[in-house]
């Protein structure tokens, strides 16, 4: 799902999260950075990523073994 803020941001939610509106984070890209919030408090706080780091959260997600976890 794609939607658009008022400061013409826009925000992708996962498609892994189905018709719930409400239990998911939302990401959107904006000069280098990734802004992450919860889809249930839109209007609250954003975390913002560099995009290296994000890169970096995504692939240890994917195989938290290269970490040594």
């Amino acid at each position: 799902m794609i939607g658009r803020d008022p400061t013409g941001r826009v925000w992708r939610k996962s498609s892994h999260s189905g018709s719930d509106e409400t239990n998911c984070v939302e990401v959107a890209v904006e000069k280098g950075h990734v802004l992450v919030r919860d889809s249930k408090r839109r209007g609250g706080p954003v975390v913002v990523f560099r995009r290296a780091a994000w890169c970096g959260l995504l692939a240890g997600l994917e195989n938290p073994a290269a970490d040594g976890f």
